[in-house]
């Protein structure tokens, strides 16, 4: 469904395509915003060169093929994805290969498990403000109507009166950890259903920004009436997504390059940009520089004349949130456990995913073995602990969640421990760069750039990514794609008024 609230952001007007002279983009990154700007390019009759270092595409959520000890031939992935039914762009981009929604399944819930025995639950509420925050009241053991009169009803009201770019501008000074003292939410609610989702993330509340989290909760609970509820991939990541994805490319022309490295990218040359990579040198009209947070480090140190001294210091001040921690059991005995829980107070545990219950891959090494396929998540991991450290105690706490995990045997096991997520700190939004540059023909995509709507993580790789291709196309005057969006303000007016009032009392 798509909210009747949502925002159309209007495609740049002008021809349906290129005549005579097409350019050549090089998009640098094939992950999902990459993707998106060679898609909505090619489409078009741009001539598309698109460069992954990696030897496939997806990005951070791509996968690559392992031989497990048994012999059996699966993918291995970055992890689990929650694809929120409010990430309108982003299944904008997937419904050009799968427009029956198939390569998508839904999960039933999203549970929320806390060391002391909480459960919280999503499941069969509703999903517009505000009656999903009331029946969320009325049944939640962790947040209870009696805990009401001791928040901060001034600072908690403005959950309610989010408004996308303002809310920056009101919290992006301070850490989503000092907000969230000042609203004084229970303690148990605080750590399930609010450290939960920012550790989504990949940072401690401390962190990241307050603006952000109010972001957050306004995307995914209170001003969206899509739900928290998601759907996850029926198949690893490359095979119903990203695979096609790049065989459509293929299909419109584009030319595909995983396993390159892009190196710089100098003004001049035959055309405007002359882009070198590990494999040669290729002339572009224009650049998508659609590289995670290390590798637009990389290209912009190496291609001195990209740019003006503030954007280049804008890119330079970009951050990595700290490592994760990616952990897949292969076990030799059935797991009978929800497909997906997020934890809190399970020391280094984030969330627990039992992949035969809604992956295809997983199902059918599960039915032929007779086992389960279990992956546990760690983010923001603390500076003093070593990968084989958090691996020890994310086993430990998985066999504390599921305890029937105790007398497994691992049939083979995969560990991604990774620190290339981008960082939202407070105060960082100002100078964060944006898809636009200081060149009209060359624009950033990425979940780590700026852009004024309330989208996050997928999503706002999509968004950046069709808003990239979108900033070209009209450069050209050729016609690009509409943006849809979550509103942009809270989406109730009385609790906005109420919320106003209460401020300026």
């Amino acid at each position: 469904m798509k909210d009747r609230k949502a925002v159309r952001i209007p495609a740049p007007a002008g021809r349906p395509g290129f005549g005579d002279h097409v350019p050549v983009v090089a998009v640098v990154g094939g992950g999902i915003a990459g993707l998106a700007a060679s898609t909505l390019l090619a489409e078009r009759g741009a001539r598309v060169v698109l460069y992954e270092r990696e030897s496939y595409l997806g990005g951070r959520v791509g996968g690559w093929r392992t031989r497990l000890a048994d012999g059996s031939e699966v993918t291995m992935t970055r992890g689990f994805h929650a694809f929120f039914r409010q990430y309108y762009n982003l299944r904008a981009l997937l419904r050009r290969v799968d427009p029956d929604g198939r390569a998508l399944t839904p999960m039933a819930d999203y549970p929320l498990w806390h060391a002391r025995g909480d459960r919280d639950s999503f499941a069969g509420m509703p999903t517009t403000a505000p009656w999903n925050v009331l029946a969320f009241l009325r049944r939640s053991p962790t947040f209870r109507w009696r805990d009401l009169p001791d928040m901060n009803p001034e600072a908690a009201l403005k959950l309610l009166d989010v408004s996308v770019p303002g809310v920056y501008e009101e919290l992006d000074g301070i850490d989503a950890a000092e907000y969230l003292e000042r609203v004084r939410f229970p303690e148990a609610a605080h750590a399930l259903a609010f450290e939960v989702f920012s550790r989504s993330f990949f940072a401690h509340p401390r962190d990241m920004s307050a603006a952000e989290l109010a972001v957050m909760f306004h995307i995914y609970f209170l001003g969206s009436n899509e739900g928290l509820l998601f759907d996850v991939a029926a198949d690893p990541f490359p095979h119903g997504l990203w695979d096609p994805l790049g065989q459509r490319l293929t299909d419109l022309g584009a030319d595909v390059r995983t396993g390159v490295d892009v190196e710089s990218v100098q003004r001049g040359g035959a055309r405007r940009f002359t882009v070198t990579t590990g494999d040669g040198v290729v002339d572009a009209d224009a650049v998508v520089l659609a590289a995670d947070v290390k590798g637009l480090h990389g290209i912009v140190r190496s291609s001195p004349d990209l740019g003006d001294a503030d954007w280049r210091a804008r890119v330079a001040a970009l951050r990595t949130a700290p490592p994760f921690l990616v952990s897949r059991y292969w076990l030799d005995r059935p797991v009978d456990r929800p497909g997906f829980i997020g934890t809190s107070g399970y020391d280094l545990l984030d969330n627990v995913s039992v992949l035969d219950h809604y992956e295809h891959e997983a199902r059918a090494w599960a039915a032929r073995t007779g086992g389960s396929v279990v992956e546990l998540h760690g983010y923001a991991m603390p500076s003093d602990v070593d990968e084989r450290e958090a691996r020890l105690r994310l086993w430990e706490q998985l066999t504390e969640v599921y305890p029937e995990t105790k007398g497994a045997t691992v049939v083979d096991e995969r560990h991604e421990w990774r620190s290339d997520c981008p960082l939202f700190p407070a105060g960082g939004y100002e100078h964060r760069p944006r898809v636009s540059t200081p060149d009209d023909f060359l624009v950033l995509a990425g979940d780590l750039v700026r852009i004024d709507l309330p989208v996050a993580l997928m999503e706002r790789a999509a968004t950046t990514g069709f808003a990239a291709a979108n900033q070209l196309l009209g450069r050209w005057g050729v016609t690009g794609t509409d943006l849809w969006t979550v509103p942009v303000e809270g989406r109730v007016p009385l609790l906005r008024a109420a919320a106003r009032r209460r401020r300026s009392a």
